[in-house]
């Protein structure tokens, strides 16, 4: 035979559409041709799989090989195309004989020794595998994140020979096994903090509402330690959220077996681009928002990030999700994160310290704080000071535990599963008309924080979602005067220093 198909998967966004690799051997002078609008280093897999096939001891073809990736209007980029390409040379040349290679999908990276190397993307592509009823060959480290995939046979193999053997019939592959969830023993304890009774409360609440915080004080306060300990008092993430977390991981190769199941902390450089924090490039590629999803986003030092990366973040802020749009390319990448945030009061740090360090003028503090818009002020849930430690809390014993307070955090959170099966942070407005109005005095001193405070129409629901969050941790069905007066004092504005 003189042309072979085999199927492979590209990645677009969070989907994996289906690529038919099809190569054709003739007459002519020795070259090979790969059309299909392929990227560099697809263009580079000819040298890649000649040196692996020449190395397995097969005879690359003296003639003119001529390689199709379809459909010709998808881009394809990365080394996942080396496997099916020489599996498909093997096959036209007449040097493999494969009767069923048509119920197998196949990708991986061939090095010039003939050895498989893991690929970006193996679960997402394993999960559109499953639909399309056929087998995955993945290299090893690939096949144990693709095997997370229910209902998916995913075959690992070390080298281009174990595939030959397995499709020739001469040996096996042996499906991989799916990765165990993560234990996560090693988590930071909130024990570590001492004293910030106040953050440690406000952390506690976000923890059980899903809500964003924003944590202000002088350096060394411990606003780092307190958002570093979020992810070990959250609720732990079902199967599918797992699954959901570990495909977008997947797509950048950072997914880690003994991980799977934990909650995602990433904890981007106030240095990072638009691009690194939203996603981007030529070919779209998540960002850290995406890479957090459902999980914890910390950003660190909030004022210094660029003002344009800050307000990328307000659309995917209320949406879940961020659309990367190119001339030719389009991609949509989840982005439901939580979002904890902390930064200075002032330029030097110490505004307001006790020990009266700070020498900033108000107009430095005033742009200082101006460098955050009021539409991204106005999309945090919470804000809440860290202040600087007395002498008698740094020498007192460490804090509550985890343990105790993410059992608190998992009872309010159960009640929330049973009430609207989402934390209180995601529902919409008409979910909260019915579900987080207050009693009458609840009513009655949110009407006036209203009006003293100014509050625009997000600041409002998202008090009430606040409220909702403040109830559920005191075991309370109604929305009381208390909780809603907790709920607005973390509405607090950061307006300029008092002169």
């Amino acid at each position: 035979m003189s042309i072979a198909i085999l199927k492979s998967r590209a990645l677009s966004g969070m989907d994996a559409p289906e690529i038919a690799v099809e190569v054709h051997i003739a007459k002519g002078l020795p070259s090979v041709t790969v059309v299909g609008l392929p990227e560099t280093e697809v263009k580079e897999a000819r040298e890649r799989v000649r040196a692996a096939i020449q190395t397995a001891q097969f005879e690359f073809p003296r003639k003119r090989v001529t390689i199709n990736l379809a459909p010709a209007d998808l881009p394809k980029e990365s080394g996942r195309y080396d496997l099916p390409i020489a599996l498909g040379i093997l096959l036209a040349s007449g040097q493999l004989k494969a009767p069923d290679v048509d119920a197998y999908e196949f990708a991986g990276e061939l090095s010039l020794t003939g050895t498989l190397r893991d690929i970006c993307g193996g679960l997402p592509m394993a999960l559109q595998t499953a639909r399309a009823g056929r087998s995955l060959i993945l290299p090893g480290g690939s096949a144990q994140e693709a095997a997370l995939a229910p209902g998916t046979r995913v075959l690992p193999a070390a080298s281009l020979l174990d595939v030959y053997a397995h499709l020739s019939g001469t040996g096996t592959l042996q499906p991989a096994p799916p990765p165990e969830r993560g234990a996560g023993e090693n988590l930071p304890d909130l024990s570590d903090v001492k004293g910030q009774l106040g953050a440690r409360r406000a952390l506690e609440i976000a923890a059980a509402g899903g809500h964003s915080l924003l944590l202000i004080g002088p350096p060394g306060t411990g606003k780092s330690m307190l958002a570093a300990r979020l992810p070990g008092i959250l609720p732990p993430l079902s199967e599918a959220d797992a699954l959901e977390s570990a495909a977008v991981l997947s797509l950048a190769g950072e997914f880690r077996p003994q991980r799977y199941g934990l909650v995602v902390f990433r904890a981007p450089h106030h240095g990072a681009s638009a691009a690194a924090i939203v996603g981007g490039g030529t070919i779209p590629r998540p960002g850290e928002i995406s890479l957090a999803h459902l999980g914890v986003l910390f950003l660190d030092e909030l004022p210094e990030f660029d003002r344009k990366v800050l307000e990328s973040l307000r659309e995917p802020m209320e949406t879940g999700s961020v659309t990367i749009s190119r001339a030719a390319r389009r991609a949509e990448f989840p982005a439901r994160f939580q979002l904890i945030a902390a930064m200075n009061p002032c330029p030097c740090g110490y505004f307001g310290h006790p020990g009266g360090r700070c020498r900033c003028t108000p107009d430095q503090i005033t742009r200082y704080r101006m460098r955050l818009s009021g539409p991204v002020l106005d999309r945090f849930d919470m804000a809440v000071e860290v202040p600087a430690l007395g002498e008698g809390e740094l020498q007192a014993a460490g804090g509550e535990a985890s343990a105790s307070v993410r059992a608190r955090v998992l009872a309010a959170h159960s009640c929330q599963r049973a009430r609207q099966q989402k934390p209180n942070a995601r529902l919409s407005v008409p979910e909260i008309d019915s579900l987080c109005q207050p009693d009458a005095a609840g009513a009655d001193l949110l009407r006036k924080a209203l009006a003293r405070f100014d509050l625009s129409a997000r600041a409002y629901h998202r008090v009430l979602r606040v409220a909702r969050s403040i109830a559920d941790c005191a075991g309370a069905d109604a929305i009381g005067a208390s909780h809603i007066a907790e709920a607005v004092r973390y509405r607090r504005p950061l307006g300029p220093p008092s002169s």
